[in-house]
């Protein structure tokens, strides 16, 4: 009998590229706001807009 196909992948392998940079450059980005000035909020705020930006970017220039 034959095997019935497989589902395909839930990600791409340029998709979780991406998104796995974005996640590590946001990380990285509000680590070092944090301890520029200590402030919790202002350190997320950083992180979360170089993610998105770096996704953004990075979506544009891989291919």
């Amino acid at each position: 009998m034959a095997k019935p196909p497989s589902p395909p992948p839930l990600l791409s392998v340029r998709t979780a590229v991406i998104l796995l940079l974005g996640v590590v450059f946001g990380a990285v980005v509000g680590g070092l706001t944090y301890l520029a000035g200590s402030n919790v909020p202002a350190a997320l705020l950083a992180g979360m807009m170089s993610a998105g930006g770096v996704i953004v970017f990075l979506h544009k220039e891989i291919r």
